[in-house]
This record gives structure tokens, C-alpha cells and sequence, in this order.
């Protein structure tokens, strides 16, 4: 059966690429206050970002930072870290502070180095939690084939700079794990790894997301940019925030961050059950070699992308053929949840 054939060869496809089996590297334990933020206030041309704000960061404390596109964010992390000096106010970190940053700009990844070269750094085998685990194992684990483990970070997807930047980071100890936007281009599998490894993380953690569900997952307590460079704290997560906000001052804090949480299958069967119609009993049918054709073009993308002679024959492609390989990903993606939903569907009649 078609149906049949479909989760075999997706089995099999995963078993090529490896699962998602990561573990954050842990530091010893910090001091019981990691940062005391006191009066700080921030500007940039004459535009407040952060007015007289004073916080307390204590052990194992989680915080969410939400806020509009732009409002300042990712100055407020940096500030709280001590990356940027505030134009008043003093910021102190605690005793034994490791820090492992996921950052925005993913400024942590050389463009010109593979993904093997950016995670091993010249180095065969790797060291997490004691633990020494050759490299290209350590890859496998974030679904980097070893073919794809050679591609230079610039031929990569948006996706995939995500899941080296995870693999880069896991492999430093911490104890203060700050996520800038993590949630960004992530597919549902490494999405739900992520805020697993996240969820089992014993230190503190920094998180800056639009992700609704993510941090209502994840956070114990949020920071929220008000307008005018007004920020206030709230127990709890996103949805804690909506019910204790002043209402007339988050409508744009809540438009900026909708809820992301995507439809699982599992959801998609608790639904009522839908006749399937002749046109959709067609599209259910044609869905299984339409995936194997969408994999075999990517796949063969991929192996373009992979290939030292692309990038000296003929540089001006480089664009282009990623940008192909990214439409061909989303499309496969795109064929594979319209198949669940459609078998769904008629699985529940």
C-alpha cells in the first residue's frame, strides 16, 4: 500500500540522515545571583531602548523577552551580559558564569569553513560532558550527512545554519544559556529537540522569541518591552503576560507574537472526522510519488551544493541553486503534512 511504502521510505530517509539525539553540555554550578541589573538606561540617536530598568537573574531562573521587531531586544541581552556598556546604571554578573550564546546574526559561524571545520575546529573528535565522540557522529546527530558535513556554511539553508549553530553551542559548557530568536527556520523535529534540550537544562536561561508556545513552555518569568523604552516583568510565560498586562499598552507586543505552534498529526486526529472528497482520495493517491520525486531533486541539490566545483566554475550559481534547494525543502515539507493530514482524514471516517 501506498500508505505503507510512504512510512517505510520516511523511515528510511531519517535513517540516512540520523536522528535528533543532542545533549547540552553542562558547567559547574554558578552562583546562586548570575545578574543584578540596576537603573540601567539605554539609547541610541536619541531614542530610548531601555529606561531605569533594574532586574534580578537568580539561579536557574527562565526568562522570556518579548517585544515588536526592533524595539530592542537583542541590546537588552547584550546589556545584561555585559557586551554593551548602558549609558547609566550598573550591571554586575554573578560568581562562575559560563555563558553559551545563540545569537541573532548567527555572527558565531565562519561562512567561508564547512560544517565539520565550524563544530570541530580542525579536530576529528569532540569532548560533551566528558564524553569524547568523533565529530562526524556528533553531526549525524543533528541530521548533517557526512556529504553535507563538507558544504561550506554559505551553501547552507536557513535551517541548517540553525542546526550547526545548535551543534556549535551544545559543545560548550554553560551554566547561562541565552537564546536569541532560536525558534527562527527551524523544522518541526529540530523545533521540538531544541525545546526538549531546552526543558532539561539545569542552568539559567535568557530567551528572546516571538514563538508563543515556546515560551510558554520554557519560561518561569518574562520581560517586556512597553513602548518608549518601558520595560516591566511578568510571572510566567506569553499567556501568563496577556492575562496580567495593562490592555491598552501590549495590542502591539501581542500582534508581533502570534502563536507558532504548529498543527501535529496527533492534533490533526483529535479533529472531526471528514469525508474525503474524490479530489483529495486523487491527491492522496499521487502525494507518495510526488514526495519521492521532490526528495530525489533535493537531494541531488544538495549534492550540487556539495561539490568543491561549483564554487570555482561557477560562483555566480551559488545563489541560485541554494535558493532551490530551499524551495525544494519547503516543498517536500509541504507535501509531507498534506499527506499526514490527508491520511488522517480518512484514517478517522
Amino acid at each position: 500500500r501506498a500508505l505503507q511504502a510512504m512510512r517505510k521510505e520516511r523511515a528510511q530517509r531519517r535513517e540516512r540522515q540520523g536522528t535528533l539525539n543532542a545533549t547540552i553540555q553542562q558547567a559547574e554550578v554558578s552562583g546562586k545571583k548570575v545578574i543584578e541589573a540596576k537603573h540601567i538606561s539605554v539609547s541610541f540617536a536619541g531614542r530610548p531602548i531601555i529606561q531605569d530598568f533594574s532586574t534580578l537573574i537568580l539561579r536557574e531562573d527562565r526568562i522570556g523577552i518579548i517585544g515588536p521587531n526592533g524595539v530592542g531586544k537583542s541590546t537588552l541581552i547584550q546589556t545584561l551580559l555585559g557586551k554593551l556598556k548602558p549609558d547609566s546604571g550598573t550591571v554586575e554578573l554573578g560568581t562562575n558564569v559560563e555563558i553559551a550564546y545563540f545569537d541573532q546574526l548567527r555572527a558565531q559561524l565562519d561562512e567561508e569553513l564547512s560544517v565539520r571545520e565550524n563544530v570541530g575546529q580542525g579536530s576529528d573528535t569532540i569532548t560533551v560532558n566528558g564524553q569524547n565522540k568523533h565529530i562526524m557522529g556528533y553531526l549525524q546527530d543533528f541530521l548533517f550527512s557526512p556529504e553535507r558535513a563538507h558544504t561550506p556554511v554559505r551553501a547552507l539553508s536557513g535551517g541548517e545554519r540553525n542546526r550547526l549553530l545548535l551543534a556549535k553551542l551544545f559543545t560548550q559548557p554553560s551554566n547561562l544559556l541565552v537564546l536569541d530568536e532560536p525558534t527562527n527556520d527551524l523544522d518541526i523535529e529540530t523545533l521540538e529537540l531544541l525545546e526538549e534540550l531546552v526543558d532539561q537544562y539545569q542552568g539559567t536561561i535568557l530567551l528572546v522569541s516571538h514563538d508563543r508556545a515556546f515560551l510558554n513552555n520554557i519560561v518561569t518569568s518574562t520581560i517586556v518591552f512597553e513602548g518608549d523604552g518601558r520595560l516591566a516583568e511578568y510571572v510566567g510565560g506569553y499567556d501568563d503576560w496577556l492575562r496580567q498586562r495593562p490592555q491598552e499598552k501590549s495590542s502591539q507586543s501581542e500582534r508581533k507574537a502570534p502563536e507558532t505552534k504548529p498543527v501535529t498529526t496527533e492534533k490533526l486526529k483529535n479533529k472531526p472526522a471528514n469525508k474525503l472528497s474524490y479530489k483529495d482520495q486523487r491527491e492522496l493517491e499521487s502525494l507518495p510519488l510526488t514526495i519521492e520525486k521532490l526528495e530525489q531533486d533535493l537531494e541531488a541539490a544538495q549534492q550540487n551544493l556539495a561539490d568543491p566545483a561549483l564554487y570555482q566554475a561557477a560562483p555566480e550559481k551559488i545563489a541560485e541553486v541554494k535558493q532551490a534547494a530551499e524551495k525544494l525543502e519547503l516543498e517536500l515539507e509541504t507535501a509531507f503534512e498534506r499527506w499526514e493530514q490527508l491520511e488522517s482524514l480518512k484514517n478517522n471516517n
